[in-house]
């Protein structure tokens, strides 16, 4: 089985036989729509489905042999087709999108003709798309690639203005010409607020939250086992475990996507899911193919506190509109793929949003630490490694004393007097990241009763650890709401030994100030 390690060209994918997830029945549904937008995340398949589009309105009949298509389509018309792809520039030259733009102009006006009365960049596009419709007879296609790369690439910077007057100056040329246009269709990772770029022209209609089209960039779990049922076997044999169990270990780590209300059907992260089989191992693919600048930018630019953004329920419009003007990072956070939709309240129509798996959550709580903590990628990764082995050698001493100088080397500032208020803000989400960066490590359980949660629940094969942690208060009063609480009752029929650890932090010297442990 040959695996499309970077290929985005649907011609290429069937004339050199790579494996091909048939979703040529959507794009047929899609092809009917006029203008349209989707944002997905990075590396999700958006540039396959631009050119999968392009191959079909180019009347390519021979490439979707034996596809779903071939039932559908029975006229194969080729239209005058203008593609458009923003990936490949680098916008913080501020002539680079006015040059990519000039670019397409000249290479269309070779084949259709040029009138030197227009001169501006929209209205020679304008021009044309009119010409292109009057010499074939039938109306343009207009299919553009990472429409909001020129902005995302420059978010922060005096050029973000610029580049998006000059899209919205050029995108004006559609409602104009509107009566050319047979389809549009544009992609993107994030969704700008309408008044920023897409008021130039008739608003396009977003289908990134329409249900029926969930499955169009992704792989869902029944295409997984279809197409890929070979290579999870060889998988499980490789990593010594059994098929369900790989794909238990698949799903965890790479599923879990979910673009609108229908949690039903969990779509999978097509690169890093394709890279697993090609390569035998379940790495974290996706996130370590870089973590994008704008994104790293609004990690810079806010105080981005996940603890707060996790669990919470939300409409609709604050994470599916980006507004460059608000600092607010849920959009920003959500339509980059690092938070996906996880319940829904039909009654109240209102979302909760987190991590889709475990790829992503390891990857971006270490990114969030990396900031939080001001310490490097390694030396968060090595004290967690080294707590998960002394956890596992039962080493509670070690644990302590591994506790307490990282609590110390945390950087914090605040002023006096508002010292203890601050602090406790900072104490809570420092153990929230520490929670969550031990969950990327060790079996980390979040389990709630009735009565509460406990801070932090951690398995092993032979020992079950649960902590409870007090700001200026008293260890033994951890211990006591460990039991009051009951948060051990759970495992009292567990043959494993376990470990209640009561915990007193110190705003003073912010760090470990008592520790007490009960078998």
């Amino acid at each position: 089985m040959r695996y499309p390690i970077g290929v985005q060209t649907f011609e290429e994918m069937i004339n050199r036989k790579y494996v091909y997830v048939d979703k040529t029945d959507l794009v047929y549904d899609l092809a009917g729509r006029h203008i349209c937008f989707l944002s997905r995340p990075r590396r999700f398949g958006k540039s396959l489905l631009i050119s999968t589009l392009d191959a079909y309105f180019s009347g390519k009949k021979e490439l979707f042999k034996g596809l779903k298509i071939e039932e559908l389509e029975k006229e194969w018309i080729e239209y005058p087709v203008f593609r458009i792809d923003f990936a490949r520039g680098d916008y913080n030259d501020p002539q680079e999108l006015e040059k990519i733009l000039e670019e397409h102009l000249c290479e269309w006006e070779k084949k259709y003709g040029k009138d030197e009365n227009y001169t501006t960049l929209s209205g020679r596009f304008m021009y044309l798309l009119k010409t292109a419709h009057e010499n074939t007879k039938y109306k343009a296609v207009v299919l553009i690639d990472e429409y909001d790369k020129p902005m995302l690439d420059v978010l922060g910077t005096g050029l973000e203005e610029k580049n998006r007057n000059t899209l919205k100056g050029f995108y004006g040329a559609f409602k104009s010409a509107d009566a050319h246009l047979r389809f549009v269709f544009l992609t993107g990772v994030t969704k700008f607020s309408q008044i920023s770029v897409f008021s130039g022209f008739n608003q396009p209609d977003d289908i990134s939250m329409d249900s029926r089209y969930d499955a169009i960039c992704g792989i869902t779990e029944e295409e997984l086992y279809k197409y890929f049922d070979e290579p999870i076997k060889q998988m499980a044999e490789v990593m010594e475990c059994s098929e369900e169990e790989m794909k238990l270990k698949l799903k965890k780590q790479y599923d879990g996507y979910h673009f609108s209300k229908n949690l039903e059907l969990d779509i999978y992260n097509p690169f890093s899911i394709i890279k697993a089989f090609d390569k035998m191992e379940t790495e974290d693919y996706w996130y370590e193919s870089g973590t994008p600048t704008y994104l790293e930018k609004l990690m810079e630019g806010h105080k981005v506190n996940m603890q707060k953004l996790i669990g919470r329920s939300y409409e609709r419009k604050y994470f599916i509109d980006y507004r460059a003007d608000k600092e607010d990072p849920l959009a920003m956070l959500y339509q980059s793929g690092y938070l996906t939709i996880k319940g829904y309240d039909s009654r109240r129509r209102v979302y909760k949003l987190d991590y889709p798996n475990d790829e992503v959550r390891k990857g971006f709580v270490s990114l969030i630490g990396n900031n939080y903590f001001h310490k490097p990628s390694e030396e968060n990764a090595n004290w967690i490694l080294d707590m998960d082995d002394m956890l596992r050698e039962c080493d509670l001493d070690g644990v302590r004393d591994a506790f307490t100088s990282f609590l110390a080397s945390i950087p914090y500032e605040a002023n006096k007097d508002e010292r203890a208020k601050d602090f406790e803000t900072h104490f809570s989400y420092t153990f929230y990241i520490i929670n969550r960066l031990l969950g990327c490590y060790t079996t980390l359980i979040e389990k709630q009763n009735s009565k509460g949660r406990a801070d932090i629940i951690i398995e092993t094969d032979t020992d079950v650890f649960i902590f409870e942690f007090k700001l200026d208060g008293d260890a033994k009063e951890a211990l006591k709401q460990i039991e009051q609480q009951q948060y051990a009752v759970p495992y009292l029929d567990d043959k494993r030994s376990i470990h209640k650890i009561g915990v007193n932090i110190s705003s003073e010297s912010r760090t470990v100030e008592e520790w007490l442990v009960e078998e």
